[in-house]
């Protein structure tokens, strides 16, 4: 029976928002125990790589903390993927891919976020003015929160927010 390799991303979890350094974790498995970890906006990257397993197809768990530093991403929106370098050809294999956000291009010094249930009388500017004291800054949440809100006037009773803050 064939050996099945599966690279998967535990950490972080799709559309999570992350801070510098990504914390990645999982469980995966690559030739010579090496596998490759991107963080990318599709216009600019940061790379490494680890060692995981025993390098002969035993699956082991890992936790990288991807240093994005100096980085010129452009958009919120990230992907974070692992994956091993094929021994063949040198192309990119038994790859794992999670969308997140990035919440220094969101706030300023981001340090994390608190969790907002929306209750009712609620609107973001609201929430805006609450966390930031001004509440023309509702477009910082609903950046934050993409697969929630894709019209800032429609939010619902009960909808978990996500509220970036910065130190």
């Amino acid at each position: 029976m064939p050996t099945i390799v599966k690279n998967i991303i535990q950490q972080p979890q799709p559309f999570d928002l992350v801070g510098d350094p990504v914390l990645i974790a999982g469980i995966g498995s690559g030739f010579e125990a090496t596998l490759n970890w991107r963080v990318h906006d599709g216009h600019d990257e940061r790379t490494g790589f680890f060692n995981v397993g025993g390098g002969t197809g035993e699956h082991g768990q890992f936790h990288v903390a991807a240093a994005i530093g100096n980085a010129a991403f452009q958009l919120d929106r990230l992907f974070v993927e692992v994956y091993e370098e094929s021994a063949r050809d040198g192309s990119e294999v038994n790859k794992a891919i999670v969308p997140v956000i990035f919440g220094p291009r969101i706030v300023t010094d981001y340090v994390g976020y608190r969790i907002h249930v929306v209750a009712p009388g609620d609107t973001l500017s609201k929430i805006a003015r609450d966390n930031y004291g001004d509440p023309s800054q509702f477009a910082l949440i609903a950046r934050a929160n993409p697969q929630l809100i894709s019209d800032p006037n429609l939010i619902f009773v009960g909808q978990e927010l996500k509220v970036p803050i910065g130190a």
